[in-house]
């Protein structure tokens, strides 16, 4: 008898489970459809055939990608982009990394300090660091300038891979470090062979971050730009002020394309899942 009981009741709980399962699944394909139903409908427009944007479209066409080419700025200021996003990542690494390995082990005031300011320039608006960086770096001579606008994205692009990577070494205890300086090994060693290999998932999402972050930056990119170093943001919005056509969807979808190679080569390489598991 009892065991004829034991899966009644279970039924019945299920039974009471399934409507806010359902309710659930609801929301979920709700949520995602009102995140990617923007970003499907960018996609589409990028193939209009029609000189002005509109949905939904009445003719497939690639000229509006042909515009990308055609039109100089898109494509130099692409350039201006990639190089600010790989630069900028690069060098948060070399300051974001030793920053958070001297804070992550001490239990001082002004350690928990400095982990705090690393947050600093994401707590900021945008505008505000843009324009201070602007009277700042002015202050030095750097001006308006392509190294300006490197400083400025590496300012951005610090406390995404400092902070990852403070988290990530925060999760291993101290064992492995102290067992390699037991066996002999010095501190260049330990840190080569055990302390960046451990902490190598978290260095690696965030300059992924930085990269994509500093690839559609435009608050603090509009500050810096010249014909010169203007980046792909501040080239579009000025595109848009005078022309309103679908080649700005195809540089949109240009964008998110490249985005979505870089988190395809990552994964490729290393996972994604074990990325931000660690993480």
């Amino acid at each position: 008898m009892k065991n004829d009981a034991m899966p009644a009741a279970l039924v019945k709980r299920r039974a009471k489970r399934d409507p806010a399962a359902l309710g659930l699944g609801i929301y979920v394909v709700l949520f995602m459809t009102f995140l990617l139903l923007p970003i499907i409908a960018v996609v589409v427009v990028s193939f209009s055939a029609s000189t002005f944007i509109s949905f939904p479209i009445q003719e497939f066409s690639l000229r509006w990608y042909e515009r990308i080419f055609e039109y100089k700025p898109f494509m130099n200021s692409l350039l201006v982009s990639l190089q600010i996003a790989v630069a900028s990542a690069f060098f948060g690494v070399l300051m974001g990394v030793p920053a958070a390995l001297a804070v992550a082990r001490s239990h001082s005031a002004w350690a928990a300090a400095v982990a705090n300011v690393l947050l600093a320039p994401i707590s900021i608006p945008a505008i505000v660091l843009g324009f201070s960086l602007l009277y700042f770096l002015s202050a030095l001579a750097f001006g308006i300038s392509f190294l300006s606008l490197l400083i400025t994205h590496t300012v951005v692009a610090i406390p995404y891979i400092g902070r990852t990577a403070l988290a990530v070494y925060r999760a291993f205890p101290p064992d492995h470090e102290e067992a390699a300086a037991i066996l002999g090994a010095s501190r260049w060693q330990t840190l080569r062979h055990v302390t960046l290999p451990m902490i190598r998932p978290g260095i690696f999402a965030g300059a992924l971050f930085a990269f994509l972050i500093s690839l559609d930056n435009l608050p603090v990119s509009f500050f810096f730009g010249t014909a010169n170093t203007n980046t792909l943001p501040v080239v579009m919005l000025s595109y848009m002020q005078n022309q309103f056509d679908p080649s700005i969807a195809a540089m949109s979808a240009v964008q998110m394309l490249i985005a979505v190679a870089m988190l395809l080569v990552v994964d490729a390489v290393y996972g994604i899942e074990r990325i931000m598991t660690a993480v």
